[in-house]
């Protein structure tokens, strides 16, 4: 099924900030913030069992277990058994996530994307989450940010594994769409051409933005469009670097990319826009991305994407920011075509 039939609207939450990311967040906080997005109409919530342990997934069941099942999307992810044991957190996992999910539960992460292991963790996610259905299953980090050289030997255990596993899962109604979500453009190269497996369609998360988002429109977007599958954005402002955070790329944002933040902003600012409305209409203006989904920990940050989706930008803007470099010359932006 087509990801743009699948999904009932542009905006989604992509739920990792209710895992603790980055602190440890109270939980009528946290509850707050889907009830706002409830709220606010967004009917489309991504979730991983990696986002403080099944944390994220634990608070999503509990704060939709009043909702109508059939009013709202869900995916999740696959890849990590969330187990009952205990671990030390702070030397729980040598990519670049390290220290994203400190404040979440301790309990053991093993990375496993065999056949089994998928089922497994698809029965997993849907106990937490309180449902008896998952509608898009998302094959999670099966890149190089998270096992460096050994990413390809990785990949070819969700090959083997986890692909079939979802590709059964679909075709016996289980699930209805199936992809990988990840922070690299080069597993989605690779997966599309591989014969046999038939993805639904990729989140892609950092690589569809105003700060970076070359290789992902030469290398992924064409053909992802021509298969007529579809991108889910997640991290639309890159970690929160877009929008005067601190991090890039869950790291401390380098001063090229300050720099560059600064120059993006000096024109929003002289068209009076926001920097979450420039984000999130730039990866929207793709006809291959099916949504975008970024994440929040504050209720007031719902009402910031929603009123950003609506923000009439000029179209001197995206001239101005095209002619100034900002943006690749080939990227479609709004109001084009």
């Amino acid at each position: 099924m087509s990801l743009h039939d699948l999904l009932p609207g542009k905006l989604g939450f992509g739920t990792a900030p209710l895992g603790n990311m980055f602190r440890d967040i109270p939980e009528a906080e946290a509850r707050a913030t889907v009830d706002a997005a409830w709220n606010d109409g967004i009917r489309y919530f991504d979730n991983a069992p990696f986002y403080g342990a099944g944390l994220a997934e634990i608070r999503m069941g509990e704060a939709l277990a009043d909702k109508p099942r059939d009013a709202y999307v869900i995916s999740t992810k696959v890849g990590r058994l969330i187990l009952d044991e205990v671990e030390d957190v702070s030397a729980r996992d040598p990519g670049e996530k390290g220290e994203v999910f400190k404040y979440g539960r301790p309990n053991r992460i093993v990375n496993d994307y065999s056949y089994d292991a998928t089922l497994r963790s698809i029965d997993d996610s849907l106990t937490r989450l309180k449902i008896d259905r998952i509608e898009i299953a998302w094959v999670h980090d099966v890149a190089q940010d998270f096992y460096g050289d050994e990413w390809l030997s990785m990949f070819e255990q969700a090959r083997t594994g986890a692909f079939r596993a979802l590709d059964r899962l679909r075709d016996e109604g289980t699930i209805k769409a199936w992809g990988l979500g990840v922070n690299r453009v080069e597993p989605i190269e690779l997966l599309l051409d591989l014969e046999g497996p038939r993805p639904d369609g990729f989140l892609l998360a950092g690589r569809y933005t105003l700060l970076d988002h070359g290789r992902a429109l030469q290398r992924v977007m064409p053909k992802v469009a021509e298969r007529g599958l579809g991108i889910v954005v997640g991290g639309p402002y890159s970690s929160g670097a877009l929008v005067g955070g601190p991090n890039f790329e869950y790291a401390p944002a380098t001063p090229q990319i300050l720099d560059k933040v600064a120059r993006i902003k000096a024109l929003a600012d002289r068209y009076g826009i926001s920097m979450k409305a420039a984000g999130l209409q730039f990866a929207l203006a793709n006809p291959a991305v099916a949504a975008v989904i970024p994440g929040a920990s504050r209720p007031d940050r719902i009402a910031e994407d929603s009123a950003a989706l609506k923000e009439v930008v000029p179209a001197g803007f995206w001239r101005d920011l095209r002619s100034a470099g900002l943006v690749d010359p080939d990227a479609p932006l709004p109001g084009e075509g």
